[in-house]
Order: C-alpha cells, then sequence, then structure tokens
C-alpha cells in the first residue's frame, strides 16, 4: 500500500512518523505552519480552521472548513489541505505576495486584533467566499438580519455570517470581522482556488497507517469496514471525528485501531423514494442540509442549532447517534420523524426502529462489529413540526434540553402526535404518555394545557451544571405552549 500523504498548500507531505493519533492541527504546526492555532482543542473556538477539498453538493469540489484540532490528519491521507498561508498569491520565489481578498478585507477593516483567532476566522471566511450558490442581495444592502424570522444573516454580497459561528475571537473585535465578511466580492476567472472547484477531489485512500502499534484504517468499501470490525471489535469508529477528537485531545484517550467509515459510498447516499427518505449515515450535516433543502423541515430547523458550520462540515447523523448521548441534537428530531436505523455487519443488514435503539445511558442495541449505514425517514411527513433547543448559548452549545414535535392536525383534531425529548433521561426518548394525551383532542388551548401538565411529567430530568431538574421541567411544558402558541397566531391580513 502507497505510504500515506496529505498535499498541503500544493506540496505532497508524508504523514509519517507521526503517530495514528496526530491531529492535523498538531502536523501542520510541526512543519511550521502556524497560523493554524490551538485554543479549546474541542472544536468550540475555530482558531484551528483549515480547507479542505471534499465532494461538492453543486460542483464537482467544495472547499469546506473543518476543525483541525479534530480531526486526524491519517483521515485526510490522500487529501487536498489549504491553511491560512496557502490563500495568499506566492511570488516566483515560493513567498506569499498577493493577500487573499478575505484577508485583505480583514486587514483594511480592522478585523484582526491580537491576531490569535485571525487565520481560523479567514479560513471559515475563505469556505463561504467560495461557497457555489453565493450570491449578492440588492434589498439586504445593510447586511440586517431578514424578516422572515429565519435566524439566519446574509450580507449584501450573500455572504451567510454563520459560517464564522463556530469561530470566536477574543478581543471581542465582531463588528469589523462582521464588516470584512460582508465587503468580500465574488472569487474572479483566475482565482486558482475557483478554478479548482470544477475538477474533482482526490478519491478516499484506502488507509492502513500504522505507528507505534497503533492504527488508524479506512477501508474501501462497506463489506471490507464490517469484515473489519468483526476481526477487531475493540477499533474506535469515526466519522467527523468531531467526538472522538475530543476524547483524544483532552481526556488523552488513545485507540490501538480506529476505523474511518466517513469516506464509504455505502454510507454516503441520499435517496428520497415514495415510502421513506433514506440518508446515508456518513453523510456530514452540511451535505444533508444542502441536499435536502428543506424538504424535510424539522430536519432544517435543526440544522442551524445543531453546534456551529465548522461542526456540521463533519458530523454525521451517523456519528451523532453512534455515540448514544442523551443530550444529542439529532435524536429527539429523528424520534418524532419516527426515523429507524439500517444496521450492517458481516452478516447483512437489518432495520431498527430509533425508538427502539437505546437501552441505557449510551448504550443500544447495536452488536459488536455493527455499523450504522443509514437513518430512513417514513413519508408522508408530519405537517405541523417544531425543534425546540434550550441552552445557554443561542448556537454552538450543548442543549440542556431539545424538544422535537411533529403533529398531524385535521379539522382541528390532533390525528397523531409524536415527541422526542432529549436531555431529561439517559437516554433520549419518545414523550408517550403526552402524545396520547393529544391524539384524537381538539388543537385548543385548554387541550395544550392539558398535554403541557402532561409532558412536564415525562422523562427523569436531573440537576447538573447546565440546567436544575425544575428547570428541564418547566421547559417541557413550555415548548408545547410555545409550539400552540406558534400554530394559532392570527396571519396578518
Amino acid at each position: 500500500m502507497v505510504a500515506a500523504r496529505i498535499t498541503v498548500n500544493g506540496k505532497e507531505a508524508r504523514i509519517s512518523p507521526a503517530p495514528a493519533h496526530t491531529t492535523v492541527l498538531d502536523f501542520l504546526r510541526e512543519r511550521g505552519l502556524t497560523g493554524t492555532k490551538e485554543g479549546c482543542a474541542e472544536g468550540e473556538c475555530g482558531a484551528c480552521s483549515v480547507l479542505v477539498a471534499r465532494p461538492g453538493v453543486d460542483r464537482p469540489t467544495d472547499w469546506v472548513a473543518v476543525n483541525a484540532c479534530l480531526v486526524p490528519v491519517a483521515a485526510l491521507d490522500g487529501q487536498e489541505v489549504v491553511t491560512s498561508e496557502g490563500l495568499a498569491t506566492a511570488d516566483a520565489s515560493g513567498t506569499p505576495a498577493v493577500l487573499h481578498p478575505v484577508q485583505e478585507e480583514m486587514a483594511v477593516r480592522g478585523g484582526s486584533q491580537c491576531g490569535f483567532c485571525t487565520p481560523g476566522f479567514i479560513c471559515s471566511m475563505a469556505s463561504e467566499y467560495y461557497r457555489p450558490d453565493r450570491c449578492a442581495h440588492a434589498d439586504q444592502a445593510d447586511g440586517s438580519v431578514p424578516a422572515d424570522g429565519s435566524g439566519s444573516e446574509h450580507g449584501p454580497n450573500g455572504f451567510d455570517l454563520h459560517a464564522l459561528s463556530g469561530n470566536l475571537c477574543r478581543c471581542t473585535g465582531y463588528r469589523p470581522i462582521r464588516d470584512a465578511a460582508y465587503a468580500v466580492g465574488m472569487p474572479t476567472e483566475d482565482d486558482p482556488l475557483a478554478q479548482r472547484r470544477e475538477q474533482s477531489p482526490p478519491e478516499p485512500a484506502a488507509t492502513a497507517y500504522t505507528q507505534d502499534d497503533s492504527a488508524f484504517l479506512r477501508p474501501g468499501t462497506l463489506a471490507d469496514a464490517v469484515r473489519l470490525l468483526r476481526e477487531r471489535p475493540d477499533a474506535v469508529v469515526v466519522a467527523g471525528s468531531t467526538d472522538w477528537g475530543v476524547e483524544v485531545n483532552i481526556r488523552s484517550r488513545r485507540a490501538k485501531y480506529v476505523v474511518a467509515v466517513d469516506r464509504l459510498p455505502e454510507l454516503r447516499a441520499l435517496h428520497v423514494g415514495s415510502e421513506h427518505i433514506e440518508i446515508g449515515a456518513a453523510q456530514t450535516l452540511t451535505e444533508i442540509e444542502r441536499r435536502l433543502d428543506g424538504a424535510v423541515p424539522l430536519l432544517a430547523e435543526l440544522f442551524p442549532q445543531f453546534a456551529s458550520r465548522l461542526i456540521r462540515n463533519s458530523a454525521t447523523l451517523g456519528g451523532n447517534l453512534g455515540t448514544g448521548s442523551p443530550i444529542g441534537d439529532s435524536p429527539p428530531v429523528l424520534l418524532a420523524l419516527e426515523a429507524s436505523l439500517v444496521l450492517a455487519d458481516a452478516d447483512g443488514e437489518r432495520e431498527v426502529p430509533l425508538c427502539d435503539y437505546f437501552t441505557g445511558y449510551r448504550q443500544s442495541v447495536r452488536r459488536p462489529g455493527e455499523l450504522i449505514r443509514a437513518v430512513r425517514v417514513p413519508l408522508p411527513l408530519s405537517p405541523v413540526t417544531a425543534f425546540h433547543k434550550i441552552a445557554k448559548r443561542r448556537f454552538d452549545d450543548i442543549s440542556s434540553v431539545a424538544v422535537a414535535f411533529a403533529l398531524d392536525i385535521e379539522d382541528g383534531t390532533v390525528r397523531k402526535a409524536r415527541i422526542g425529548l432529549g436531555g431529561v433521561a439517559a437516554t433520549p426518548i419518545r414523550a408517550l404518555a403526552t402524545e396520547a394525551a393529544l391524539e384524537g383532542e381538539p388543537w385548543t388551548e385548554r387541550t395544550a394545557e392539558a398535554a403541557a401538565r402532561v409532558l412536564r411529567a415525562e422523562g427523569t430530568p436531573m440537576d447538573d451544571h447546565r440546567a436544575s431538574a425544575g428547570y428541564r421541567t418547566a421547559m417541557l411544558g413550555q415548548s408545547l405552549l410555545k409550539l400552540y402558541a406558534r400554530t394559532t397566531e392570527a396571519v396578518p391580513s
């Protein structure tokens, strides 16, 4: 097998002799590319942001910003990376001579103060700068928030400010950073990184990288992956590494075998059929969001509240479900959607309803050697949906309580109710008693108040540093009352 290599700023480099757990961040800094910084080491600050060439949604290639502190460098075997140092145009000697447009705007508008976070901001800005469907909006010349209540915030140049939601400025210099983001133009025809989007990204390399008795393995097919997991049931399975990367950095976890499934073709399909929508477990949340394009409104409401764009560029539904966390944001939504999981191992596949998947705290029915291949959402979808995430911060935070609703209301009567809850029990759960209290009842204030009392008694909420049990209980009831208020608001004439 060919030695593991990575292309950084147009130059190929061998990954060896880096240990198998080495992150992209450490690999780059050891080679003098110190623009990539370590701030939090858990994907919250964005100081480590770099660009990776990934299969595009609208073009052959997208330049995607990811957290270099979380991704193992072996996961980018055969891939292309651009750092803040590689954005500027070099002269004949190789010395950067002309600033990239996002670097230029950050400089002239005072977007860099202490400078620690600036390279990360610039890489995240560059990813948005090259987003293929970005276009100017003449009616938002002031860069104001649209009046549709969507929570999106686009500048007159079409720049989505939430592309920077995973980047923190410790000097509170956000206004000039925002000004710089809203001032950048469109890529020119001779821009090499813009031109690169028209060519396919490198094919994921089948990787078997071993160093110091530890191995990072990327099988080429699903069959290879499940066979490998049967042979090595103790292996850690990763996709975006947004969870495992934190374990490596903060808790110094090490694994003898890490198996990457993020590029397996069998886990990256999205199919819309007559009976269900099947979402490959290894598609990133950003890819799902753009490919579905609002076709599942409840998922569309979830995505902007799920961590940050930097995290969503790597995180997957399979990973979020595979960890079994009771405070993951996707399980409540998928429970409300009555989703099921397709589990695959060396013996074949089986389908498990998500409501039967979780068995205990971070435990599930998934057997050793099994992978989550896909998530299936049955059709038709319920027309009344909502996702309420209660957290200390509006964005990029772990939820204290998460509630997802999916209701069928016909002729003023609740015909069907599905409610998913997170953060109120050892596992994500369905609010079965509340569902029963709603079904067959008129959708009235009285019904909503009665069902809200039932909802407050669902689960076994606990006190912790995020919220008290009493607060969680109160928020459960309020979430249903909020849904009722929203669905019965008078429409302005």
